[in-house]
């Protein structure tokens, strides 16, 4: 408290002093032309001195005369205590201009300093220079010394009406399959060079193909009330000056359903609050934070506790993150997730964040995919001519009692990259290469994987084989119209050719595959959106020797939902109109698992978490072998949506599951599922029940 009060009384002494220096402020600097000026005439002489001298000494660049260029360059400097120049801030459009006006402020000789009460001081300008240049005539400077007029420095503040930016920013889309769904139809018109793969797609990427501004406009509902507006259009707060905006709003993810087959009542209660906003065209930033209470169908309960971490805490929210106990039956999650875009040019846009990222045009990703928890990571899209290129480097953890000591995870890294080649008006491929290690020796981030064009294979065996677990991939996309487009996934994990085309069933054949079509207004239905898919992942795939270095994070893959030794077919339907829509899914798979039991506790290849070390044989291996079971899944959702600037929806769902083993044990048993849910959530990421 005494620290506080002392902060107080410290805080009102300066804010005092700055006072007095508003009220007795002396007077500006002095060339020496204006050394016999009258203190009246001080201003307008400094002004026009300082004009004439920079349009005297100016030499235009050669580019702004090729290019035509007619502007404003603005400058910001100080004259300091012994009456030296030196420019603070130079915003102009080339490069050039910028380097000009630095030559000539270096040229300004030391003048006579601005005074306070008689004593020496620092004062600072502000100076527009137009291009082509104009012979001053009086003094346009704007006088922004530090201890004068601050309350019209406040009151100059620009306040701008908002016109949703966002659209037009580099921030990222969030991920919501049913929102990415309203524009894939324009993003895969033949004859576009657009690059889909890589998600989550950014604003301003996308606005060249779907106008967001006016597809939203034709959602507006004619709301004149400031609470009527906020409900149903727009954002809660915004502001917007001339080089700045940003968006604050609050949020809600609110559930209520039934489990009718295990008779729980479930919910879920998440209130959030999200801000976005950029700072000039180049830098964007997005945050979101939640605080989330919830209890879930049985299944999925036992699925989060069956993957609970070190340390005591009962489980981990598929897709969230851990969870403690919350009401003795239900589980407490806060999760946050952020990102800064930052794009120096046409060519290049880097993110560092904190969330999630998604390889590939189909449903399931066999590349990188959303379903793990978030994460920390660094990426840099590169784009030009028909390529896409992108780099992922990610901070993951390994969560499991047995290779965790002290309270602490294990941490592991990964370096992605993936080359996106559009190579004609329809076909597009993609080259995938990642490579995991983990922090062994106290090696930490291994700079070997910092170049982004180095090839991770090459490196892993010049570190040592063991050293890390590398993964190629290969994808590709054909549209057949501007309605019709197929696609593909092909996913090698140690890559053995000799076990791979052998056909004996290796363990090392560790390969995956996807195929998958897209059909735009269907039938002729606008805004209907149909898909198939089919996804076949062998054993062991995503594993390793060194069961740390598994394609996993938080105890849930990084890639496919259900890990390895799978075949699944996926149909899926969506439809809206104006703000109703309309979502189904049917999914049939055929799943191997481990049987975990004293009788048998070798690894069939399905969780990728367990160690080839323990493999049920060298040959033979076969997809959903073990514990095999035949799961099926149906999901149905109808909603509504409150408002298109926050992506606020209304909705109810029904989910039907069965799952049929050969042979129940602990975690892997006969169970049927019906779930009721209805609820209201502000949709910014995907939720997936399908496991």
């Amino acid at each position: 408290m005494k620290s506080f009060a002392s902060i107080l009384i410290l805080f009102f002494t300066v804010l005092t002093i700055a006072q007095n220096k508003v009220n007795n402020f002396g007077k500006y600097p002095v060339f020496s032309e204006c050394a016999d000026s009258s203190i009246d005439i001080l201003e307008n002489c400094f002004n026009y001195t300082i004009e004439k001298f920079v349009f005297s000494n100016f030499k235009t660049p050669e580019i702004v005369f090729a290019e035509n260029y007619h502007g404003k360059i603005e400058v910001f400097f100080e004259v300091d205590k012994e009456g030296k120049f030196k420019i603070l801030f130079v915003d102009a459009i080339y490069q050039e201009l910028k380097e000009e006006v630095n030559r000539v402020f270096n040229l300004l000789p030391k003048i006579t300093p601005a005074t306070y009460n008689s004593n020496p001081t620092y004062v600072q300008f502000t100076m527009p220079i137009a291009i082509p240049l104009v012979e001053p005539s009086k003094g346009i400077i704007s006088e922004k010394p530090p201890q004068e007029n601050l309350t019209d420095e406040y009151d100059a503040i620009e306040n701008i009406s908002y016109t949703n930016e966002e659209y037009i920013s580099n921030i990222n889309i969030p991920l919501s399959n049913q929102y990415y769904s309203r524009f894939d139809a324009s993003l895969n018109k033949v004859g576009l060079n657009s690059h889909t793969a890589q998600k989550p797609f950014i604003y301003s990427e996308v606005n060249k193909y779907y106008n967001f501004e006016n597809k939203n406009q034709k959602l507006l509902k004619n709301k004149s009330s400031w609470f009527g507006r906020k409900l149903w259009n727009e954002h809660m707060v915004t502001f917007k000056g001339k080089d700045y905006w940003f968006t604050l709003d609050p949020g809600v993810d609110l559930q209520a359903g039934k489990d009718f087959d295990s008779d729980i009542n479930s919910y879920n209660n998440t209130r959030l609050i999200y801000i976005q906003g950029g700072l000039g065209k180049q830098f964007s930033f997005f945050t979101v934070i939640y605080e989330s209470q919830g209890r879930f169908a049985d299944y999925f309960n036992r699925f989060a506790e069956a993957i609970k971490p070190a340390g005591g805490n009962p489980a981990i929210i598929p897709g969230r993150g851990i969870a403690k106990e919350f009401n003795s039956d239900s589980y407490d999650y806060p999760v946050a997730t952020a990102h800064i875009s930052y794009t120096p040019s046409k060519w290049f846009n880097l993110q560092l964040g904190h969330g999630k990222n998604f390889i590939g045009d189909g449903y399931r990703s066999l590349l990188l995919s959303d379903n793990a928890s978030p994460y920390p990571f660094f990426k840099i899209n590169t784009t030009f001519w028909k390529i896409k290129y992108t780099n992922i480097w990610m901070s993951l953890r390994d969560v499991r009692p047995e290779v965790n000591e002290g309270g602490s995870f294990r941490t592991k890294y990964i370096s992605t990259h993936y080359l996106s080649y559009n190579v004609t008006k329809r076909l597009n491929i993609g080259l995938f290469e990642s490579v995991i290690w983990e922090n062994d020796n106290d090696r930490g981030f291994d700079f070997n994987y910092l170049n982004p064009i180095i090839f991770f294979r090459a490196i892993e065996f010049s570190t040592g084989s063991r050293a890390g677990n590398a993964l190629i991939g290969f994808s590709t996309k054909y549209k057949f119209t501007d309605r019709i487009n197929a696609y593909g996934q092909f996913i090698i994990d140690e890559f053995s050719s000799s076990d791979v085309f052998a056909g004996d069933g290796s363990y090392k054949n560790k390969t995956g595959y996807q195929i998958g079509a897209k059909y735009y207004d269907a039938f002729g239905v606008e805004n209907l959106y149909l898909q198939v898919e089919y996804n076949r992942v062998r054993p062991y795939t995503y594993s390793h020797n060194t069961i740390i270095l598994n394609y996993g994070h938080n105890n849930q893959s990084l890639a496919h939902t259900l890990d390895a030794n799978f075949s699944e077919f996926i149909a899926i339907a969506r439809f809206h109109k104006g703000r109703i829509f309309a979502d189904a899914k049917i999914i049939i798979a055929k799943r191997g698992f481990e049987f975990n039991t004293e009788e048998d506790n070798l690894f069939y290849g399905g969780n990728i978490y367990g160690t080839e070390n323990d493999r049920v044989s060298d040959l033979g291996n076969e997809v959903a072998q073990g514990n095999t079971t035949d799961f099926f899944h149906t999901e149905l959702q109808v909603g509504y949506l409150i408002n298109p600037a926050t992506n606020l929806k209304l909705y109810g769902s029904l989910i039907f599951r069965d799952f049929n083993p050969i042979e129940n044990t602990e975690n892997v048993f006969d169970n049927q599922t019906t779930w009721v849910n209805f609820g209201i959530r502000t949709d910014l990421f995907n939720w997936y029940n399908d496991f």
